[in-house]
């Protein structure tokens, strides 16, 4: 039995090609995108999970109480960490983290350029950055020891295995000795470095690390099994107020693994994040997998009454229902089962343009115990899915009926077909808007006005001589062809940098805590980002020396309270009185998902650590050329590296241009595979309509009147896909643009273009077939077959 069953199956690929191949181009299509969203998402969920202690992993964060509500944010004391551990019991390892940056190698005459960081000692306890040489309890003890990734040892020395001991220097000036060499770290880490040094050595220098009321670095902590994390962080939610008794920040404790998916906060509250993306392609998939059934079930149940003879005759000799049954679900499932081969072909051709559009580094192994599960499963359920509707409803014919000629499309088949091809084009309808508004939103982050101007703009690192000769290098880059100003700065304007609530002003209410960002500049510094005033004056070596004034923007006046502020003056932690000299137009120096917020400028050149340089239009090469030149020279061992402005706040929304770009990707393949199925519906309808076509041709009807006919029911179904689409679409745009605090008008405009685009791609797929109907002779339409 199933022998025959197997040969009816083969016979009726080949008597029905082009269903067929539609069926397994649209399913092996659908399955491939939903593969590729599943690679992804695994590797999203995967993210950070990797450490041994990973379930008692996490890392303590705070609750900031400002006049506008909590803010939440990683940096800590820099204390924080070694006094948890020695005050509280539940906590087996804590270590403070600095910031990951880059940093300048040196071995004999070898410099190599490598990211890196100060780390508490017990670092290596907590995270499973597996150590190849070197004891995890003895790497870090020494204030003057490094420890290297295996790559970072080849570069320096050649070698990965005979480098303990060896010595190398940073930046040129501080010598380190290698105490322990580690993996590279794998691509399931977010956080990416190349060496550690001891935290140690960093507090020698950063008197300020010592301070309960200042924060800056990163806390984490095991805890001992058995701890209660949620009562842990009941129980140190105040304690910062035994260190320093005005403190109103609330500390917490967070799994560190989790806070890649969910690291929004919203005024003291988890409010989403990257889960929010992993949710969107999760649903991206299931409604292309969706489409692709769609389009099985649709052409199974339309082509019914071809197999209705055939169902008849097996009926009448005497076949089980039950076997029918199995014959047509056997057929879907070897049709799901080859889909499922060429989908995984299809994800291997794809794979290394996914990841340079998501930034990942995923592989296809088909061995992968959880992706063949995943093949077993999407297989058996697809195969049910998309063979149940046809092979319950082909198998109840009643034969007499069959045998008859009495068997035609039931009212219920023909509105359940409409029905699929409706939600079909509804989901593609809400693709088509998404495109198009994410697109713009993109679009609209690039070339809104900042406030300052990011184009023709290079930044450039202070390291090594040039924070000793910041001023000489800024006076011979300004004598080169091409460049049009320089300045230097102590923000790079992509985010939050340094900040202090510690203000006080005329006035202000004492239980007000208002936040600032505190900006060091050098002269020329607003003139060369293009920033404007909005009263008063800049800083100006004419008017002497300007280090006792300051300058706000307009919002940092605003949330003062402040009226006609030029010539007030403020106080600066209790100790500077600052003249507040003119004020700033508002700027962004954090992405459009943030209001602009309260911000200063002081005049401290020796506190600012990047440089700004305006090239001049179409001269860019020649000046680069320049500025190697000097810099070079001045700041021998280190190499010239620099960052378009522009490019590093493009940045900002890698997130955003990823969803932009993989949305676009899947949209496409999502519509095209609707209209597959609508090609092969059209095909079918066509087929089914000759003799009518032929009577009515021999009536006088003009191909346009065919054509017509046949498209009416095809735009009937697609203008309901529109109508139901587009406010369900409008409802999930408005949903994702309010994660902007500055964003697109959602205006019709969208939603009309998204519905035209809907409509005239369902008449180009119908047209085909239908001008192809419409021109054939009626004699051959009325000739019995």
């Amino acid at each position: 039995m199933l022998k025959h069953s197997f040969i009816i199956i083969y016979r009726n690929f080949l008597r029905a090609k082009s269903y067929f191949l539609i069926n397994l181009i649209g399913l092996s299509t659908g399955l491939a995108c939903t593969l590729l969203i599943f690679l992804w998402v695994s590797d999203e969920l995967n993210m950070n999970k990797f450490h041994e202690k990973d379930a008692r992993l996490y890392q303590i964060m705070e609750h900031q109480k400002y006049a506008d509500g909590l803010m939440t944010t990683t940096s800590t004391p820099g204390l924080l960490a070694e006094t948890l551990k020695a005050e509280f019991p539940e906590v087996e390892y804590a270590a403070t983290t600095t910031w990951v940056n880059p940093f300048t190698l040196s071995f004999k005459d070898n410099n190599v350029k490598a990211k890196g960081f100060y780390v508490g000692h017990e670092f290596f306890n907590i995270f499973s950055f597996g150590l190849v040489q070197g004891n995890a309890d003895q790497v870090l003890k020494d204030d003057r020891s490094i420890v290297i990734c295996r790559s970072l040892a080849k570069k320096l020395f050649n070698s990965d295995t005979d480098v303990l001991g060896k010595t190398v220097e940073l930046q040129h000036d501080k010598s380190f000795q290698v105490t322990g060499v580690f993996e590279d770290l794998p691509n399931a880490s977010s956080l990416q470095f190349e060496f550690v040094l001891s935290y140690e050595e960093f507090k020698k220098d950063n008197d300020w690390l010592l301070e309960w009321d200042n924060n800056g670095p990163s806390t984490y902590v095991t805890f001992k099994e058995g701890t209660d994390a949620a009562a842990f962080s009941a129980k140190i939610k105040n304690w910062l107020k035994t260190k320093y008794k005005e403190s109103e920040t609330e500390l917490f404790a967070f799994h560190y693994s989790d806070r890649y998916l969910h690291g929004r906060f919203e005024n003291g509250k988890q409010s989403g994040g990257r889960i929010e993306y992993v949710q969107l392609f999760s649903i991206i998939a299931i409604f292309i997998l969706l489409i692709a059934c769609i389009n099985f079930m649709n052409l199974s149940t339309a082509r019914a009454t071809r197999k209705a003879k055939e169902v008849g005759i097996k009926k009448s000799v005497g076949a089980q229902r039950y076997s029918l049954i199995f014959q047509f679900l056997s057929e879907s499932m070897i049709v799901t089962a080859l889909s499922v081969v060429f989908a995984f072909g299809l994800v291997w051709m794809a794979l290394p343009q996914f990841n340079v559009i998501t930034d990942k580094k995923i592989n296809l192994s088909v061995l992968d115990p959880q992706l063949l599960l995943w093949a077993g499963v999407i297989t058996i359920v697809t195969g049910l899915l998309s063979g149940s509707y046809p092979a319950f409803y082909l198998s109840g014919f009643r034969p007499a009926s069959v045998l008859k000629g009495n068997v035609t499309g039931s009212l219920g088949e023909l509105w359940a077909r409409k029905g699929l091809v409706v939600f079909q084009f509804f989901l593609s309808v809400i693709l088509i808007v998404s495109v198009l508004v994410i697109y713009r939103q993109i679009e609209y982050t690039q070339t809104k006005n900042l406030g300052y101007n990011k184009d023709h703009l290079i930044q450039l690192t202070i390291e090594g001589k040039l924070q000793e000769s910041r001023e000489a290098f800024l006076t011979e880059v300004r004598r080169v062809p091409g460049v049009a100003s320089a300045a230097s700065i102590g923000n790079q304007l992509l985010g939050r940098n340094n900040n202090t609530s510690g203000l006080n002003w005329e006035g202000k209410d004492p239980e007000t805590n208002i936040l600032f960002e505190n900006v060091a500049v050098n002269y020329g510094t607003i003139e060369t980002l293009g920033i404007e005033m909005a009263e008063g004056r800049s800083y100006s070596e004419q008017y002497g020396s300007d280090t006792t004034k300051i300058i706000f923007n307009e919002a940092g006046i605003r949330a003062m309270g402040m009226e006609n502020p030029v010539g007030k003056t403020i106080k600066l932690w209790g100790q500077y009185d600052l003249e507040i000299i003119g004020v700033v137009k508002d700027f962004h120096y954090q992405s459009l998902h943030e209001q602009v917020a309260p911000l200063f400028f002081r005049l401290s050149p020796r506190n600012t650590w990047t440089v700004m340089i305006r090239l001049e239009a179409g001269r860019e090469k020649e000046a680069l050329q320049g500025i190697q030149s000097i810099y070079t020279n001045l700041n021998p061992g280190f190499a010239f590296e620099y960052q378009w402005q522009d490019q590093e706040y493009g940045k900002l929304y890698a997130a955003e241009q990823r969803v932009a770009s993989l949305s676009f990707s899947f949209a496409t393949m999502a519509i095209l595979i609707s209209c597959l199925g609508l090609f092969g519906l059209a095909t079918f309808t066509a087929e089914r309509r000759t003799k009518e076509i032929g009577i009515r041709k021999a009536m006088g009807s003009t191909s346009v009147n065919i054509v017509m006919l046949l498209s009416a029911d095809f735009t009937k179904m697609v203008l309901l896909s529109i109508g139901l689409g587009l406010p369900a679409s409008y409802w999930l745009l408005k949903q994702w643009l309010q994660r902007f605090a500055f964003h697109i008008d959602l205006g019709p405009g969208y939603f009309v273009l998204a519905g035209a685009l809907a409509l005239i791609i369902a008449w180009l797929t119908v047209a085909s077939q239908a001008i192809r109907a419409a021109n054939v002779n009626p004699v051959n339409c009325l000739r019995e077959n």
